[in-house]
């Protein structure tokens, strides 16, 4: 670990120690509330709804450890921190700065509640777990408890530089490495997470846009390549969104054909009937009537 890495984990052990805590919004929420023009004068507002403050609204020793760790920045006469904190249950995790506007934003907010949810719910103990797309690493870590091993992977370095970080915060082993879905992880693998993103994003956001018509491409590839990979009786655990038209969910009708092709027990599940719905206002979606959180459980014969 190097050593910015090793002074991002100092500063949310720290964070921890004054009882920190932050529920992530989505961005349009996050947004609405900035709107109201608050200043800073907590540790949430600093390092949860990521406002500019002045050096004198944090404790030195936390100033001095978020210098240290390169998560502050000026802004004018103020400051301003570069990456943003939120816990899930019992651990804390490091995630990307608001707005999201960058090619490799790492993003953490109610998706990630659902996803580990889903995951609480339909995932059994196993050995080998992959995280694809991990992210802010917050699923292979949330299922560290019932795999043996945990492995978390994404193409984007940043989010694999706070996964690491989010790791070692959570007192749990991982290996981190770069992978485009599954194509550098060699070896058995028993389970696979993922919560790829599933949007249709025109910045090319990596954290955002799924490619295809609707945002579907990239699940539909993980779904195929890890039922392709996954040892017998194994995993895949897959959290992602559907657009809905005309009342059919398309992802649904592309995703189970893959599921019987493979043999494979599974499970759809329409988690959130409505996210994102601003999407709804772009050129893309003009056909769509809503935009769902699905979850999928697929198991393969033993």
């Amino acid at each position: 670990m190097d050593a910015r890495c090793a002074a991002l984990v100092e500063l949310g052990r720290a964070l921890q120690a004054q009882g920190y805590s932050f529920t992530a919004v989505t961005p349009s929420t996050h947004a609405r509330v900035l709107q109201r023009g608050r200043r800073a004068a907590s540790l949430r507002d600093v390092f949860g709804w990521n406002l500019p403050f002045d050096a004198g609204v944090l404790p030195q020793a936390l100033l001095d450890l978020a210098r240290h760790a390169d998560a502050i920045e000026a802004v004018g006469d103020q400051l301003r921190a570069k990456l943003r904190f939120a816990p899930l249950g019992q651990r804390l995790f490091v995630h990307g700065a608001s707005p999201t506007t960058g090619a490799d934003a790492v993003f953490f907010g109610p998706d990630s509640y659902r996803f580990c949810a889903h995951i609480e719910r339909a995932l059994s103990p196993c050995g080998r777990l992959v995280d694809v797309g991990c992210g802010s690493g917050v699923g292979g870590i949330s299922a560290s408890t019932r795999a043996e091993n945990v492995v978390l992977t994404d193409i984007n370095q940043a989010a694999l530089e706070l996964a690491k970080v989010n790791a070692v915060l959570a007192g749990v082993r991982a290996q981190v490495q770069h992978s485009d879905v599954l194509s550098t992880v060699d070896g058995p693998i028993d389970a696979v997470l993922a919560n790829p993103p599933y949007m249709r994003d025109d910045a090319g956001r990596a954290y955002r846009d799924g490619g295809g018509t609707w945002g579907e491409a990239l699940a539909l590839r993980i779904v195929s390549e890890a039922l392709a990979r996954l040892a017998p009786g194994g995993q895949l655990i897959l959290y992602t969104g559907a657009a809905i038209v005309d009342g059919m969910d398309v992802f649904k009708r592309q995703v189970e054909p893959l599921c019987r092709e493979a043999r494979a027990t599974f499970d759809y599940t329409e988690i959130d009937p409505d996210v994102f719905g601003e999407e709804l206002e772009q050129p893309a979606y003009a056909s769509v009537e809503r935009i769902a959180a699905v979850g999928l459980r697929a198991v393969l014969p033993a």
